[in-house]
């Protein structure tokens, strides 16, 4: 448990301070674990399908794409060091149902992710192994990560730090096996250039694939809830997080780059393992290996995810947001095991019934909503809420382009996913109006005592 310090912050009189024990280093390190994660792994294939060989120019657009609304949140959470992220920075501008909106987007983003990772751990990387339908895959896969959620929070997170020096290094051995296959004359450098598909230019199929790009980025915005807890946030939290996407951005476009040079754009864009396809392509590292490594990052994803969507539910539903049973707990570990239950269905039902491709696109839809909030929430709270004292601010053209940028991804999110989309937020829009009129029914009540 964090040992409380005896002065509170600034800005909040009388209220205790979460110890700020969280450095420079360790806080670049934290954002790059968040960001640097499974979604590569799955999604290289279908970014291909979307824009052509050159896999590494979407990956390159979504990288900046991400520094833009990375920006709005460098400003806000040195504005308002404390946890509650887009949830909390949306109340403060907008009021409690644009704040609920952004919380609810933001569970179910999760509960997609986790949808989309399961579905991707049933596929090729799997298949080394045996050769099991992918539903039921992704059904046995999600009942033993809620599992481990239930466990307990310790065994969890002792398991994510061996799994992400995992991945990390999965992804840094493709990206060697490309420079290997350069040096010996292998591999096709043409493919770096070819963007455009039969269906569409190259700018269309750019920003296309960029949508998929962009769930490869996520995961820096949950930092926000760890600002509080850093020694000096207007100084170390901008560098940790502008940091610790470039250091991602760098591999992401390294490893697109590799498997552009590597494999034909046509088998790479088939292939629901396509990293595995170039560690064939390459040899030298046993596929299986390889396959098992793929198999670790993306579990290691889904339970990171989980984890998040479950206590969001749980602290949701303790502030009477969504319905009170999913605040029960399991008596021996103290860990949610109603919202765990609830969330693991519903990204069951997900993975029964999209695509890899539809549900990262439906997380990328729903994430945008949240975005285009906090790129506006910026410039709104700089007219008349002056928050910490000598805060990050970010140049005024960012957070706008952010917005804009938010906007034209979202015209390029087909038809199919737009409906998934707009039944969730449609959703927490009721969710939202009920939490209003219950909040507005205690003011009065209080009123008459």
């Amino acid at each position: 448990m964090a040992r409380l310090e005896t002065r509170p912050p600034a800005g909040t009189p009388g209220s205790p301070a979460l110890k700020r024990a969280l450095t420079t280093p360790l806080l670049y390190f934290f954002i790059l674990g968040d960001v640097l994660g499974a979604g590569v792994y799955v999604l290289v294939g279908q970014v291909a399908a979307d824009a052509g060989g050159a896999v590494w120019v979407p990956l390159a657009v979504a990288l900046l794409l991400a520094m833009l609304t990375a920006a709005s949140y460098a400003e806000l959470a040195t504005k308002y060091p404390r946890a509650g992220g887009a949830s909390h920075y949306a109340t403060r501008a907008f009021g409690p149902f644009a704040g609920f909106v952004a919380g609810f987007c933001m569970l179910a983003a999760g509960i997609v992710s986790v949808a989309a990772l399961a579905r991707g751990f049933g596929g090729d990387y799997l298949s080394e192994f045996v050769t099991l339908p992918v539903g039921l895959v992704a059904v046995l896969f999600l009942a033993a990560l809620a599992l481990v959620n239930a466990r307990g929070i310790k065994e969890s997170t002792r398991a994510n730090v061996a799994a992400t020096v995992v991945e990390v290094g999965g992804l840094l051995v493709i990206v060697a096996l490309g420079g290997w296959l350069l040096l010996r004359g292998d591999g096709d450098v043409g493919r770096l250039g070819q963007l455009g598909t039969p269906e569409k230019g190259a700018a269309a199929a750019v920003l296309s694939g960029s949508v998929l790009a962009y769930y490869s980025f996520v995961g820096f915005e949950t930092s926000v809830n760890v600002a509080e807890e850093t020694r000096d946030p207007r100084r170390s939290y901008p560098r940790a997080l502008f940091g610790a996407l470039a250091t991602a951005g760098a591999v992401y476009v390294l490893v697109g780059v590799a498997a552009s040079v590597a494999v034909p754009t046509a088998r790479l864009a088939g292939s629901s393992g396509p990293l595995l396809e170039v560690v064939e392509e390459a040899g030298g590292v046993s596929t299986r290996l390889f396959s098992a490594i793929a198999l670790v990052a993306v579990a290691n994803g889904a339970l990171l995810t989980g984890i998040m969507s479950s206590r969001l539910a749980y602290g949701m539903a303790k502030d009477g947001l969504l319905p009170a049973a999913l605040t029960k707990v399991l008596p021996g570990r103290r860990t949610p095991w109603a919202a765990i239950a609830v969330t693991t269905l519903l990204s069951m039902l997900l993975a029964l019934t999209g695509s890899v491709a539809t549900l990262a696109s439906t997380l990328v839809l729903l994430l945008l909503v949240v975005f285009l909030m906090v790129n506006t929430a910026v410039l709104v709270l700089r007219r008349d809420d002056r928050g910490e004292a000598d805060h990050f601010r970010a140049p005024t053209v960012l957070p706008v382009l952010g917005a804009a940028s938010c906007v034209a991804l979202a015209t390029q999110i087909e038809a199919e996913v737009w409906l998934r989309g707009l039944l969730v937020v449609a959703v927490g829009t009721v969710l939202a109006a009920l939490a209003a009129v219950r909040r507005g029914g205690r003011a009065r009540g209080g009123g008459r005592e």
